[in-house]
């Protein structure tokens, strides 16, 4: 969550050997977004590589991001209260960002990946970090073409935090299926509703993260990995949720890049309220609800292929249930939570998702209407973008036949 540091942390336990990794102090519940967005030219709907030049200008912004790869911006929020406070700043970002990249023929749109854009082709961001994990990982880190959706969630003690980051395996991969935007790959309908889960688990670091009960044993684990070359610092630990020590939070980054500002809002909305459900039940002295690690493999798997029509594992006893169900359950559950917290209106935009698709079944829908024709899956990318909201597949009309 960049932009505001804490300046206290707490004192780590001890591990021999281990390397103590403090807690940055943070208030509860108080929450950021990150929001990696693609440039994407006006003319060919390919990706355009053109980031450095676009940073170039915008020296002067805290909230706007090179990223990984040169056709890729990020925008990100301060840290706020409310989901809306942080939409505020996306809002303002992308105008910020539109300044620049409008004259160059630019839009900015986003998904989980771009339909038809090859991996061989994108060229990198000039930075050691970068270079290294490219030449680390070769051809899996070639083909990171990915783009997601960030929350931090404040945690105001750390002892809170792994009890919450298991808690929130139970639910992850509801996240995942709801904000599916991946279903193309290099041109290719992979079947998938999450492509982007699929690939970016290849790097070594990354998927679902290690079910860890006490804080000295991430301290050992990150120390194990610095010392034997796998990372320089925690943030290469690139977990579907993982925690964020130097901010003091819990950042869930299982989500596909959201196509718009509503559904955005709903998802964000989802994860402040689940981490801050589970933080109020510790409180409380609760039970928090665990899955062993091969169910929430097999969510994950499940929630990827098949999106809003996964059944997945619900609990640790092996029961399960319609992703959407879950969902219309947490609706209702999770309601003084939202109301609590100022997002009853943007948690219910999930409703929309149920009603008319999550982005991966507009995104073939669309293509269908136009005789698979992935230009016709960017031109709906980009409106959904403009309109800040999901739009029917019939709203796309596909005024270039190019040869995708």
């Amino acid at each position: 969550m960049p932009t505001l540091r804490t300046a206290s942390s707490q004192p780590s336990s001890t591990d021999i050997g281990a390397e103590p990794m403090d807690f940055a102090t943070s208030a509860q519940s108080t929450v950021g977004i990150e929001w990696e967005l693609q440039l994407i030219d006006k003319d060919s709907n390919d990706l355009r590589q053109a980031a450095g030049f676009v940073m170039e200008q915008l020296k002067d912004n805290d909230f706007i991001h090179a990223e990984m790869l040169l056709n890729t911006i990020e925008i990100t929020s301060g840290v706020h209260t409310t989901i809306n406070g942080c939409v505020d700043d996306l809002i303002r970002g992308a105008e910020r960002l539109r300044e620049v990249t409008d004259p160059l023929r630019i839009d900015i749109a986003s998904a989980g990946s771009h339909p038809f854009a090859d991996p061989a082709y994108q060229r990198v961001t000039d930075s050691a970090r970068y270079e290294e994990l490219v030449n680390r990982t070769q051809y899996w880190g070639r083909q990171m073409l990915l783009f997601g959706t960030h929350v931090h969630v404040g945690i105001d003690r750390r002892d809170k935090v792994l009890p919450i980051v298991r808690a929130m395996l139970s639910r992850a991969f509801h996240i995942q299926a709801l904000s599916s935007s991946s279903p193309y790959w290099a041109g290719e309908h992979t079947q998938y509703a999450s492509n982007r889960a699929m690939v970016f688990q290849q790097l070594p670091t990354a998927g679902t993260p290690r079910q860890f009960i006490e804080w000295h044993e991430l301290e050992r684990y990150t120390a194990d990995l610095k010392k034997t070359g796998v990372i320089e610092d925690f943030n290469e630990v690139r977990w579907d949720i993982r925690p964020s020590p130097g901010w003091g939070t819990i950042e869930t980054r299982v989500a596909d890049a959201n196509t718009n500002l509503h559904e955005l809002r709903a998802i964000a909305a989802l994860i402040h309220c689940l981490i801050d459900h589970f933080s109020t039940e510790l409180d409380a002295g609760r039970d928090m609800p665990t899955m062993p690690e091969w169910f929430v493999d097999e969510n994950k798997w499940r929630a990827a292929r098949y999106g809003m029509d996964a059944i997945l594992i619900v609990d640790r006893h092996g029961n399960e249930e319609h992703v959407a169900d879950t969902v219309k359950d947490m609706l209702v559950s999770l309601e003084p939570t939202a109301e609590r917290l100022g997002c009853l209106d943007e948690l219910a935009g999930l409703t929309d998702i149920l009603e008319i698709g999550a982005a991966y079944q507009r995104f073939t829908e669309v293509a269908k209407r136009h005789g698979g024709s992935l230009d016709a899956v960017v031109e709906h990318m980009r409106a959904e973008m403009k309109a800040e909201k999901p739009l029917p597949s019939a709203a796309t009309v596909l005024e270039r036949q190019g040869p995708r």
